[in-house]
């Protein structure tokens, strides 16, 4: 049975059966850390207790003042009290405030691990602006919920119920008055903060969908460039910034309610009581000593109110973000994906099987898939030997790209299965599938990162410089990446950024340093020249010779040059064998090819097909 994914002290993330657990910010917090936290609420009921303390000495020393009964014992006794609420307080915040850093570091890696084992079409819908703003804004909101909610917010609580309760016992009367004050002012902050947390959700997603648009149009800045459109997207991200800019200035202007409405019932309080105040002291039934602590306690009510009920509107903040991660943590990730919140139990426990010998590479038996309600392939069967060359044509939108897709498991066959080497996909473990496959991508994705790590992704052990190199070479590359400032440490992007055609050769020399015994490229030669296609060609031979290649072919040249020419039309496989025999067998294919070689010689033939889904 797998083992459910933990956080680096030991809590884990999914439940036995593998669905993921809520997330509940506290329980994250005490969790490992019981003798911590004791320590820390030590700290805060000291804090506290000097507090509600302060204001009785205050009371005292100024009965010793009138008595001319010294007063040196209660005025150090102020000084220690104010100096020990002070420490015990700032050790408190400090050691929460650690704890906060770290619950939001652990809630960063979950979230960047879950986003990374989601399935492309989930991650793709999701959009990377809005997982981003997870681990930013909503982090940060979580963040706030730690600084606020277990500690500071109980002792503020602590705190006005023991101010109320001293107020009592110093005077019954004037404490019914305080209350009747600030009864109306607490209605009104109520109704605020439960109006918050909708706010603070509608904000949330605003910002996730405005960052979503912003990364989105970075992506495609060359184009907007080119068509000189950058007032145009400037203006709609204006649009989506405003909405946010409107639902946050709602927000503050609920907050803004609070502060003056509590201020608003201190000093109708305060007036109430100086005036019923008064009336006691002369009557008899107070003395000055106690009437002058009543009065600090009631400008020491103020505090913790203010801190209860921005407490609370940061909490509602918190617990909307918490919402979005439990959202997040919901969606499935891929079975038995590194790192992924979620498994399937009969995948995860199956051992790897071992290739049937003389099966080959890939076979798919009567598959069908489609994209929602649009079918992208229609009963798909199609064969791609153990080893040699395989190339897949077809015009754009015929399905060539969802064949590899499906080959990697991007997404699964509604119908009919699919076998690789022998044995069906689903029944290989989803790590040790993508071990035997070596992918280029129509796009020949690189990360922001060195040439080195780009070369070895996914390789767990260090390759020498001279093998990475050797790969460089074949594929023309080396003295390109040689040139550039720190070599293979050179960090690819911004100000080292590569042309579409050195980006291909660098996936494709990343394809060449695989031991996959199946490599798939996707279209890899749109970008080369006739020299490089060259190399292209030289190199795929090599490769050929004891592994699969199967490519979508993007050239003329590199169909004649295959072993195997599997012909698709409108999510269909109409034609499967060599060059010279389609060309005699399948007029579709014929009329491809002849509508290719109009005017140009084979190293220089244009696509075949354009980009495919």
């Amino acid at each position: 049975m797998s083992t459910p994914d933990t956080h680096p002290h030991g809590t884990p993330f999914t439940h036995p059966d593998g669905t993921p657990k809520q997330l509940f910010i506290l329980r994250e917090i005490f969790h490992g850390r019981r003798l911590q936290m004791a320590f820390v609420l030590a700290l805060a009921l000291v804090a506290t207790g000097a507090t509600l303390i302060l204001p009785w000495t205050v009371g005292k020393l100024l009965a010793a003042i009138q008595q001319n009964d010294g007063f040196g014992t209660w005025t150090w006794l102020m000084v220690a009290v104010g100096l020990g609420s002070a420490a015990a307080n700032a050790l408190a915040t400090y050691l929460l405030s650690r704890m906060g850093h770290q619950l939001v570091r652990r809630l960063r890696v979950r979230t960047m691990r879950h986003a990374l084992g989601l399935g492309l079409h989930t991650a793709r819908r999701e959009g990377a602006g809005n997982l981003a703003t997870r681990v930013t804004a909503d982090a940060a909101a979580v963040k706030g919920v730690v600084d606020i909610g277990p500690i500071q917010l109980p002792m503020s609580l602590v705190t006005l119920v023991g101010t109320l309760a001293i107020m009592g016992v110093l005077d019954w009367v004037l404490l019914l008055i305080t209350l009747g004050a600030f009864l109306v002012a607490l209605c009104v902050v109520g109704v605020v903060v439960v109006a918050l947390r909708r706010k603070y959700t509608a904000i949330q997603h605003e910002v996730g969908a405005l960052a979503q648009q912003f990364v989105a149009t970075l992506e495609a800045l060359t184009v907007i460039k080119a068509h000189r459109a950058e007032r145009i997207v400037a203006a709609e991200l204006d649009t989506r910034a405003d909405r946010v800019a409107r639902f946050s200035i709602g927000a503050s202007a609920m907050e803004a309610l609070m502060v003056p409405v509590i201020n608003l019932g201190q000093q109708i309080a305060l007036v109430a009581v100086i005036l019923g105040g008064g009336a006691r002291i002369t009557s008899g039934a107070l003395d000055l000593g106690t009437f002058v602590s009543f009065l600090l306690y009631l400008f020491q009510l103020t505090a913790p109110l203010v801190m209860a009920m921005s407490g609370m509107s940061t909490i509602q903040a918190g617990l909307a973000a918490r919402k979005r991660f439990d959202e997040l943590f919901a969606l499935p990730s891929e079975p038995t994906a590194p790192g992924s919140e979620q498994t399937s139990p009969g995948e995860a426990d199956a051992p790897a099987p071992s290739p049937i010998a003389g099966a080959p590479a890939v076979r798919f038996e009567k598959v069908h898939f489609a994209y929602g309600d649009e079918p992208v392939l229609r009963q798909v069967d199609l064969t791609v030997p153990a080893t040699g060359l395989t190339a897949m044509v077809g015009l754009s939108g015929s399905g060539k790209s969802t064949v590899l897709g499906l080959v990697e498991r991007f997404m699964d066959p509604q119908e009919g299965h699919i076998e690789l080497f022998g044995h069906r996909t689903d029944r290989w473990p989803l790590p040790e599938l993508r071990g035997r496959l070596a992918y280029v991508d129509q796009e020949s994705t690189l990360l922001r990162d060195t040439v080195r790590t780009n070369l070895t992704l996914g390789q767990e052990e260090p390759v020498a410089d001279d093998i990475l190199l050797g790969a460089l070479r074949d594929v023309g590359l080396e003295e390109e990446i040689t040139r550039l400032p720190d070599g293979l440490d050179t960090v690819l992007g911004g100000a080292h950024n590569l042309s579409g055609g050195q980006r291909q050769r660098l996936a494709l020399a990343r394809a060449r340093l695989s031991d996959a015994p199946l490599i798939l490229l996707d279209e890899p030669s749109s970008q080369l020249d006739s020299l490089n296609e060259l190399r292209l060609r030289d190199l795929v031979d090599e490769i050929s010779q004891d592994r699969a290649v199967l490519v979508v072919a993007h050239r003329i040249s590199t169909v004649r040059h295959a072993d195997h020419v599997i012909l698709m039309d409108g999510g269909q496989v109409t034609a499967q064998g060599r060059h010279d025999e389609l060309m005699h067998t399948s007029p579709m294919y014929a009329e491809l090819v002849r509508g290719q070689q109009l005017g140009t010689s084979d190293t220089t033939t244009p696509a075949l097909a354009g980009g495919d889904r």
